[in-house]
């Protein structure tokens, strides 16, 4: 007697193919997530509150009003002063992420209104060569913060960089200095000097303006420092805090003001603009 004889045959399971760019994985929490869910929540990863990273134009969308952001110096390029090459020629590299961004540079400023209040707006995009900070960028935020203070309106910036851009060296290194003191003609006049941290902020950004702010703020979960946690672990030989460099750590420890959620930031920014800088009233 057949005791485990099959009635049925039983038919193979057809492997169901999901279309690429449909679901991301959350650097954070590492859940797959469906990539819809992420655009309609402002790009915030809807199981840990995890902000990704979102281009500059996102940005402005984001915080100005609509339609109201005129872009300054938009032609400025970077050149080569060093005639540097690692794996492939800086020029040649400069070209690659033009064409893979639509950006000139990894910084865009101008003038913009946040509720209808004037301000100047700077913001770093990290997928132009990792938002480092060349010759160009700093210009570019020396120059937004000159604006502000001919204006006598403030100045927000939103910094995500991996630092000073290696390939023009102490051209590089030379804009910390430059932009800090910029900025600090700002604080001269009590012009109010807003800076944002976006994931991640490092190296000379963080150790040049980014800081400065006369208010800063962060998004959430964001990797903030100077050098990275893997580098202090190897130089102090001592295993580092649970998020370490995370925006909620530095809050804890006064390194930064507020962290806050990106969908309340531009009501944030414009609360602190009216409390620090209020309008004077129209007379008559």
């Amino acid at each position: 007697m057949a005791w485990f004889k099959k009635t049925k045959e039983i038919k193979a399971e057809k492997k169901v193919k999901i279309p690429e760019g449909l679901w991301v994985k959350c650097d954070s929490c590492k859940e797959i997530i469906y990539k819809k869910e992420i655009e309609k929540n402002l790009q915030v990863c809807p199981k840990c509150n995890y902000h990704f990273r979102i281009s500059a134009s996102e940005r402005i969308k984001l915080i100005a009003d609509e339609g109201s952001f005129v872009e300054m110096d938009a032609d400025l390029s970077t050149t080569d002063p060093l005639d540097f090459k690692d794996t492939i020629p800086y020029k040649d590299r400069l070209e690659e992420n033009k064409k893979k961004t639509g950006l000139k540079e990894a910084a865009i400023y101008g003038n913009a209104t946040i509720n209808q209040r004037p301000v100047v707006l700077a913001i770093m995009d990290f997928s132009f060569m990792g938002g480092s900070m060349g010759s160009v960028v700093g210009e570019k935020i020396s120059r937004a913060a000159e604006r502000a203070l001919e204006d006598k309106i403030p100045l927000i910036v939103v910094s995500s960089s991996g630092g000073a851009r290696m390939q023009e060296g102490m051209f590089s290194l030379m804009q910390m200095a430059k932009v800090s003191a910029a900025i600090s003609k700002l604080k001269e006049s009590g012009i109010l000097y807003i800076t944002i941290l976006a994931d991640p902020t490092f190296g000379g950004v963080t150790a040049s303006f980014a800081m400065l702010g006369d208010i800063i703020i962060a998004e959430p979960k964001s990797l903030i420092g100077f050098a990275g946690p893997r580098v202090i672990e190897q130089t102090i030989k001592q295993q580092l805090p649970e998020n370490f460099q995370r925006a909620e750590f530095l809050l804890e420890h006064g390194m930064i003001d507020i962290v806050v959620e990106r969908k309340e930031l531009k009501n944030t920014i414009y609360k602190l603009i009216e409390h620090f800088m209020p309008q004077p009233l129209n007379e008559g």
